[in-house]
C-alpha cells in the first residue's frame, strides 16, 4: 500500500466501529481515529477502543502495511453531559430501554440529541485542518430502523450536502456499514481479523453486558445468524442458545508485536 491519503474516523470501541476500523485502515495512508468521552454511561467502550487501535497497528504490521499510519485521540467533551440530560446514556437517573420498550418506539430514550452531528462536525474540522479527504462514520441500517434518525442514509446525504458547502476543502463522508446488518458485520470481522472479544456493545455500562438491552440483543442475534458464539461476556448463560443455533467459537486472533510478543 503506497498511497498516503489521510482519513479521519469516529471510533467508539464498539462492534460496528471495530469492523469499520479494519475497512478504513486498508484504504488510508494515514488514519486518524477520534474517540469521544462525552460522559457516557458505557465508558468501558473507551478502554476497548484503545485495545482495538493497538490491534489495528499490529494487523498493519503483520500484513506488511507498515506505511499505514494509525493515530488515536481521546477527546474530552464531557461537558455535553451537563447540557444533554434527556438521554439514558448521559443521565443515569433515566433507565436504559430494554428490548420490549423498543417495540413501536419512534425514538428510544437512549438517543443522544444531535450527538452524531456534534461528533461529525468536530471530525470534519479535524479533517480539514490536517488535509484529510475522508471522514468515516459507523452508522448502520439497524440504527435507523431502531429510531436513531441520525444514523440513516438520508442523514448521511444531508450532512454530505452541508459539507459540500465548504469552498476550501472537499471532504467525503463515508458510512461503509450503512448497507450491512449485524450478521454481515460479524461475518466481515471473522474474515478480516477483527477481535470482537475486545469490543463492548451494551448501554448498561456494566462490566458484564446485559442481555436485555437492545444493543446487546441485536449483537447476540447478529452473531447467532452468522453462526458464531459471541466472545463478549453476558450476565446470563447463553450456552444453550448458542447450541440451539449451532454456533461455533468466533476465530480468536493472536496479535504479535514487531518484537514477537503477544499483543493486548
Amino acid at each position: 500500500m503506497s498511497n498516503k491519503n489521510k482519513s479521519v474516523m469516529i471510533f467508539s470501541g464498539g462492534m460496528d466501529s471495530a469492523a469499520m476500523l479494519r475497512m478504513a485502515q486498508f484504504n488510508s495512508g494515514e488514519l486518524h481515529c477520534i474517540t469521544f468521552d462525552y460522559g457516557q454511561r458505557h465508558k468501558r467502550e473507551i478502554e476497548c477502543a484503545k485495545i482495538q487501535i493497538e490491534h489495528a497497528k499490529l494487523v498493519s504490521f503483520s500484513h506488511n502495511f507498515e506505511d499505514t499510519e494509525i493515530y488515536h485521540k481521546i477527546i474530552d467533551v464531557t461537558f455535553l453531559k451537563e447540557l444533554i440530560t434527556t438521554s439514558s446514556l448521559t443521565n443515569e437517573e433515566i433507565d436504559n430501554p430494554d428490548v420490549k420498550d423498543m417495540v413501536g418506539e419512534a425514538q428510544p430514550v437512549s438517543y443522544v440529541p444531535f450527538r452524531n452531528q456534534i461528533f461529525l462536525s468536530i471530525a470534519c474540522a479535524h479533517a480539514e485542518s490536517i488535509g484529510a479527504d475522508t471522514v468515516y462514520h459507523g452508522a448502520t441500517q439497524v440504527d435507523s430502523l431502531a429510531g436513531y434518525w441520525d444514523g440513516s442514509e438520508q442523514f448521511r446525504e444531508q450532512f454530505q450536502a452541508l459539507i459540500d458547502l465548504n469552498r476550501k476543502e472537499q471532504i467525503k463522508l463515508m458510512c461503509p456499514l450503512l448497507a450491512m446488518d449485524k450478521k454481515a458485520i460479524v461475518e466481515f470481522g471473522a474474515s478480516s481479523r477483527v477481535d470482537y472479544k475486545y469490543t463492548y456493545t451494551c448501554y448498561s455500562g456494566d462490566e458484564i453486558a446485559d442481555v436485555t438491552t437492545p444493543s446487546s440483543s441485536l449483537r447476540i442475534k447478529g452473531f447467532a445468524d452468522a453462526g458464531y458464539i459471541d466472545p463478549q461476556p453476558y450476565n446470563q448463560d447463553l450456552t444453550e442458545f448458542w447450541k440451539e443455533n449451532k454456533c461455533v467459537p468466533f476465530p480468536e486472533e493472536v496479535f504479535l508485536s514487531k518484537e514477537g510478543t503477544r499483543g493486548p
